[in-house]
């Protein structure tokens, strides 16, 4: 059984456990009377477990994050080594020969998450080609990263951050990109948006 499971059970067992006591309590003037030490022990065991396992499936998660963040990286990082794909090589910003390459001035954007709500302040950036960089604003405690892809294809990601700042930059030839979180669940609620390169 792992962490995220136990600490799935605990919680709840130690909310049942509270709302019987409480019941109980109410109907009879004289609980718990001499099995105070023993119901104090039990809440003692059972906050102490779920604030355990709430630590180590956190943990859990955060490991697991940063696994699926690093073989991205890894991914991007033999993508770019490849100087060649399908026997055609490749321009600047990864542009086939005949195609738009990533030559300009690019642009510095920013862009933050809601402090309160699982949603980027906009969904819409635009930026000349060239070296473009997302300034990333995380003011919430919930973890955050912001990503660039084009038709399903990470071109760059940010590192994960909550309660912080980072940036993410990629060389982007004019095009239309999408920009969003990565952490599962949150692109789905809200978080993504249309980065125009023009």
């Amino acid at each position: 059984m792992d962490n995220g499971t136990v600490f799935f059970v605990i919680g709840p067992l130690l909310a049942v456990s509270a709302v019987v006591v409480s019941f109980i309590g109410l109907r009879f003037d004289g609980f718990p009377g001499r099995f105070t030490p023993l119901v104090i022990l039990w809440f003692v065991v059972l906050v102490g477990g779920a604030t355990t396992f709430a630590v180590l499936h956190g943990k859990d998660e955060q490991e697991a994050r940063a696994a699926e963040v690093e073989s991205a990286g890894e991914e991007f990082t033999e993508e770019e080594k490849s100087p060649v794909d399908s026997g055609e090589a490749k321009g600047a910003g990864g542009a086939k020969p005949g195609e738009a390459e990533a030559k300009g001035p690019g642009g510095t954007l920013k862009l933050a998450a809601d402090p309160t709500q699982i949603a980027f302040n906009t969904t819409t950036l635009t930026s000349k080609p060239g070296k473009v960089t997302i300034d990333f604003d995380n003011p919430s405690a919930l973890e955050h990263d912001v990503a660039i892809e084009q038709n399903g294809e990470q071109i760059a990601i940010s590192e994960t951050i909550a309660k912080g700042k980072t940036s993410v930059s990629a060389d982007l030839a004019p095009g239309t990109y999408t920009f969003l979180c990565t952490i599962p669940g949150h692109a789905e609620a809200g978080m993504e948006g249309t980065l125009t390169v023009k």
